[in-house]
């Protein structure tokens, strides 16, 4: 199990990113010019956003609401990637039809950078309901364990330095920036989480593995299965089954991904089905507090802890904010 972050004070103050952030820097692109960045899900685009803010250009691909496992790049989509300086993808077999559409039409000295596939080696990926270990591909959801996302972000900067050293230093910074913010979520976090009953979680969509082993919860069971289609009546009555024995109080949806099965086994097991979770659809309109990688976990782990019968008021209390200016484009 990974090392739990230090817990630090939850605090309201509003982190700007220092007079670098303020005007704009000079790049050292091989052409004298901005740097163009491409990106694939939506968390992704906001945290490498975080770290370049107006320093580079960000174009994200895989619009929100999509199934990013099944996504399929629109052929407009390779343009970008043949102007594009870096690739920022997940990995983890994540996106694959982009992964080979960027290896196609990429440019001399552009590369694509696996965040997930660095963050963590083999040994650490999970296989489990939606993605069995004897289909190959493990379970790619890392940026829903606050830990994980550091390491993200910390990968960006030092790719982003590597690529652009006069501003080496500003990415610097909104890393150690954006590393604080996720140390104050992490400790919020840990005080909600200390006051639900029962940490269970029975989900439509299997995005919370890694975030299950950091923060000692228990993933009992995810309906959509790895071919993305419903499971057997076999299935769901064992799942209707496993609810009631372990008394469960809620069990969880996603906006992305609809599924009246789940309904179904919240009516028949007698608890709340709460259709809310979000995997990589942000929050809020884009150029909002809300529409971030923060606001993301935020919303979700406020809606677990409440439906659980805890207390989120210390997740309420933490500020939603960017540490650089968020000048994404994410797709629609």
């Amino acid at each position: 199990m990974r090392e739990p972050l230090v817990a630090v004070g939850v605090t309201l103050a509003l982190v700007v990113a220092g007079a670098a952030c303020r005007s704009e820097g000079a790049s050292s692109a091989p052409d004298g010019g901005r740097l163009k960045v491409a990106t694939t899900v939506a968390p992704i685009t906001s945290i490498v956003s975080n770290i370049v803010g107006d320093r580079a250009d960000v174009e994200g691909i895989v619009p929100e609401g999509t199934n990013s496992h099944t996504f399929e790049p629109r052929p407009s989509v390779a343009e970008l990637l043949s102007e594009a300086d870096v690739v920022y993808m997940n990995g983890l077999e994540l996106e694959e039809p982009t992964k080979e559409l960027a290896e196609q039409n990429l440019e001399d000295g552009a590369e694509v950078v696996e965040l997930g596939t660095k963050a963590i080696p083999e040994h650490e990926y999970i296989y489990d309901f939606s993605f069995p270990e004897e289909e190959g591909k493990p379970n790619p959801h890392l940026w829903t364990d606050p830990t994980l996302a550091r390491e993200y972000a910390e990968i960006v900067k030092d790719d982003m330095s590597d690529r652009d050293p006069d501003n080496a230093d500003f990415y610097a910074a909104n890393y150690e920036q954006f590393a604080d913010l996720i140390d104050e979520l992490d400790a919020a976090m840990r005080e909600a989480f200390a006051t639900v009953p029962q940490r269970k979680l029975l989900t439509y969509h299997d995005a919370y593995a890694y975030f299950a082993e950091t923060y000692d919860w228990d993933v009992i069971g995810a309906i959509q299965v790895s071919d993305f289609e419903d499971p057997t009546p076999g299935e769901v009555a064992g799942l209707i089954d496993q609810v009631e024995e372990e008394e469960v109080r809620a069990i969880f949806g996603s906006e992305v991904f609809p599924s009246p099965v789940l309904e179904q086994i919240g009516e028949e097991a007698g608890v709340e089905y709460v259709d809310e979770l979000r995997d990589d659809d942000l929050p809020g309109e884009p150029g909002s507090p809300e529409h971030s990688w923060l606001g993301l976990m935020r919303v979700n782990y406020i809606t677990m802890t409440e439906a659980l019968g805890g207390d989120a008021s210390a997740l309420e209390g933490v500020e939603l904010r960017n540490v650089a200016p968020d000048t994404a484009e994410y797709p629609q």
